[in-house]
């Protein structure tokens, strides 16, 4: 039987009504050690689990894969959010493959992790942090123009003078980083994705670099509130001459994957990737 951890975000609309239904899904194929809440607090070491069960949106999925990511434990997204982009599954197809999700055919798709560093100007050490989605640093309140200065891996890159840059992983291609204008880029790939927030430059535009890079971020002009944002959730305050670090973290991210989807599939039905114009009817004003 599978070890299974289930945990519920029980403020999002459903999922109270859905739990017990849940349970019984599980049961049948697995063994549900332990109940918790969509929080971040460290789970005790003595809960051991072969499987996580993740009710909610999207962004409880990756807070609890931020929570979980050192168990190594592939994680199951059952979607009660708007998008369901990583969150895959609904009662009925989680029904439909429970013998599948909790037997030894699981499909698993290993997803690249950022690792980010603070470093204050002396050098201590400041904050570190997950990102399963981005790694952004913002301009903040009073809203000016912050300076940024880049660097990979030993080579000195560009300044930017702008609103601030997004470091994103492929899966979080799709996230801030296209709402900002940078690329799609396909969750299988090792890259990681930079792309400036409102630069004050025609020519500074998204790249897509090896994910082996560490890629520093030094600021050399900061605003009140100009602060690094991890998957829009963990906020870490920065001053000039701070560094951000951010690399691949040694860690993948585990989820199950619904085999009646593909990402192409989630790409055109969720982003609306190609969709056709609104064509006029014939003879139509």
């Amino acid at each position: 039987m599978t070890d299974v951890l289930l945990i519920a975000d029980r403020r999002r609309k459903g999922v109270p009504e859905a739990i017990e239904e849940v349970r019984r899904i599980i049961t049948p194929h697995g063994r549900i050690v332990e109940e918790l809440e969509a929080d971040l607090r460290p789970i005790p070491p003595r809960t051991i689990f072969d499987l996580v069960v993740v009710l909610g949106g999207d962004g409880t999925l990756i807070a609890q894969c931020r929570r979980l990511l050192d168990r190594g434990v592939p994680m199951v997204g059952l979607n009660f959010g708007r998008l369901g982009f990583l969150a895959e599954f609904d009662l009925d197809s989680l029904r439909q493959h429970a013998p599948m999700i909790f037997g030894h055919d699981a499909i698993v798709r290993n997803r690249m992790v950022l690792d980010a560093i603070v470093r204050n100007a002396r050098g201590d050490l400041v904050h570190e942090g997950l990102a399963i989605n981005e790694a952004a640093v913002t301009a903040g309140t009073p809203f000016r123009m912050i300076e940024l200065k880049l660097s990979f891996g030993r080579d000195q890159g560009p300044d930017l003078l702008g609103d601030g840059v997004i470091v994103a992983t492929p899966i979080g291609s799709t996230a801030y980083n296209v709402s900002a204008g940078g690329p799609i880029v396909q969750p299988d790939l090792e890259a990681m994705i930079v792309t400036p927030i409102c630069a004050h430059s025609l020519a500074f535009r998204p790249i897509v670099t090896a994910s082996h890079l560490e890629i520093m971020i030094e600021v050399m002009r900061a605003n009140d509130g100009s602060a690094l944002v991890l998957d829009g959730q963990a906020i870490v305050p920065l001053s000039t001459g701070d560094r951000v670090m951010v690399g691949r973290h040694h860690t993948a991210a585990k989820f199950i994957g619904n085999p009646d989807r593909t990402y192409w599939d989630t790409l055109a039905d969720t982003m609306r990737w190609a969709a056709a114009p609104s064509y006029r009817r014939p003879n139509s004003p």
